[in-house]
């Protein structure tokens, strides 16, 4: 037996195909397809580290040898966003730590809290996490005669 179809005959051997058009869900309805994501750990480090950097009171991420070799990829135009970065991934949650180099003379109660909620909004922003922990520890304090020393050994490498 032979099925017609608008375009000719078709063979019973083939399925006919559906001639239904494709459309875009409804307003307000999202499509939901089979398939699985992953984000890597690197990715979601680096989210946390550019909110963590946008925190006023933050002068730098990352220990000493992570600021040197910062320092480093700093001077080839190659920063790296997720220095001072630890990030725990699981299937659903996250966990945090930063390490960081805070501008005195801050609060620095208030800036850890204003790390985690940066930290917090843009991982389950921008990742779709749930964050369940921002550690965060201070290292040291940057004082603003720390640059006034610093110029003239930068002008002396010169």
């Amino acid at each position: 037996m032979d099925l017609i179809d608008s375009n000719g005959p078709v063979s019973s051997s083939k399925s006919p195909r559906s001639r239904v058009p494709i459309s875009p869900p409804p307003a307000g309805e999202s499509a939901t397809g089979t398939g699985k994501t992953v984000i890597n750990d690197g990715v979601v480090a680096k989210v946390a580290g550019i909110a963590a950097r946008e925190v006023s009171g933050v002068h730098a991420l990352g220990g000493g040898a992570a600021r040197a070799l910062g320092a480093i990829r700093d001077a080839m135009n190659s920063t790296d966003v997720s220095q001072g970065i630890s990030v725990e991934v699981g299937e659903t949650q996250v966990a945090v730590d930063v390490t960081i180099v805070a501008e005195y003379p801050v609060q620095l109660q208030q800036v850890a809290d204003d790390i985690r909620s940066s930290v917090i909004r843009a991982i389950e922003d921008l990742v779709g996490l749930e964050v369940t922990e921002v550690n965060v520890t201070i290292i040291d304090i940057h004082l603003p005669s720390d640059d006034a020393d610093a110029e003239p050994s930068k002008a002396a490498l010169r």
